[in-house]
């Protein structure tokens, strides 16, 4: 079978390197062109686009998949089937018919669940306990092909979303190959999906990124970690934006007017009943403990990305002066 294989992102390269190692025929990798990154902002490949020159194989790296040209270029290649795993743009139905059989899509979902550009992301901060990914036959609605295949994966507590991506992609590349065997068996079954049953995984960026600290605690882990790590979950303090991860919950009882402990070495804010609200630092310490004030209790952050640096430990952030008690996030 002549592959032609779509993906950019490290979700894409398990699925890749599965194909290559079972001998599959790829003639060719589509990837988005090479971005800056870095703080030199040097012009950096795609994960896809490194592994796939690394194997030898043919890169195509259109800034849109679109244009008589392109049509052109993917047809000459010949492919049987193209296979799509995290590409990042929509095809259109004339690249999607390219193929004689057509092509397949990796999705980490179990669709009709989490249609869209961020399912991981969103499995985490709407707290799933479980999800997973399915094979499902592309066409031209988003996410709403026949599934071919699908495998439920539990959500493992405190996971992240980078995490559980990782698991997915793998897993996903496990029930890649296992479609693509049933297909050249004929023994494929294809189920429509029940549209009434949608629901729908939004790209995350920035805005939604940013920390509602009026919700509940348990809420607001779930969100931090569900932006794990890009974009980053983020506040303000005092007019710089910080990143903040690992949460773990203190107190979800914790009544508006107390204040957590902190530490028996002091740390924790103390003030008149009620004067605490969501967003307040009440302990920043020595032994490194960063607790924040939210809607109903306190979290403790392990983690910490103030601007222009590197992902730190709290502990580091707060013996380097970054952060005292008493001050607020917003």
């Amino acid at each position: 079978m002549r592959i032609l294989f779509w993906g950019t992102p490290d979700f894409a390269v398990p699925s890749l390197r599965i194909l290559d190692d079972e001998g599959f025929e790829i003639v060719g990798v589509v990837t988005r062109p090479d971005r800056p990154a870095g703080r030199g902002r040097r012009l950096t490949p795609s994960p896809t686009k490194q592994v796939a020159l690394q194997l030898g194989l043919p890169v195509l790296t259109p800034e849109r998949p679109r244009g008589d040209d392109f049509l052109a270029e993917i047809r000459a290649l010949a492919p049987d089937l193209s296979v799509v795993v995290a590409y990042g743009h929509i095809l259109r139905p004339e690249v999607l018919a390219v193929p004689p059989q057509g092509s397949v899509n990796v999705h980490a979902s179990l669709l009709p669940e989490l249609r869209g550009a961020a399912p991981v992301n969103w499995a985490i901060a709407r707290g799933y306990e479980d999800t997973g990914v399915t094979v499902m036959r592309m066409v031209e609605a988003m996410d709403a092909g026949p599934v071919l295949h699908q495998v439920r994966e539990p959500i493992f507590p405190d996971e992240t979303a980078t995490e559980l991506s990782v698991r997915l992609s793998e897993l996903g590349a496990e029930a890649l190959l296992e479609a693509l065997e049933l297909m050249a068996a004929d023994q494929l079954e294809e189920t429509e999906q029940d549209d009434a049953l949608a629901t729908f995984a939004p790209k995350v960026d920035r805005a939604t990124a940013r920390i509602d600290w009026t919700r509940r605690a348990s809420e607001v882990a779930l969100h931090v970690r569900g932006m794990d790590a890009v974009p980053g979950a983020w506040s303000e303090l005092e007019g710089v934006p910080v990143k903040l991860f690992r949460p773990s919950v203190v107190d979800d009882e914790v009544p508006p007017s107390q204040e957590p402990a902190c530490s028996e070495d002091g740390g924790a804010v103390e003030g008149p009943a009620g004067t605490s609200a969501g967003g307040l630092v009440v302990c920043a310490d020595e032994a490194g403990r960063l607790v924040v004030r939210v809607g109903d209790g306190a979290l403790r952050f392990h983690e910490v990305q103030p601007p222009g640096r590197r992902r730190m430990s709290a502990a580091d952030w707060i013996h380097g002066r970054g952060i005292s008690a008493g001050q607020r996030f917003v």
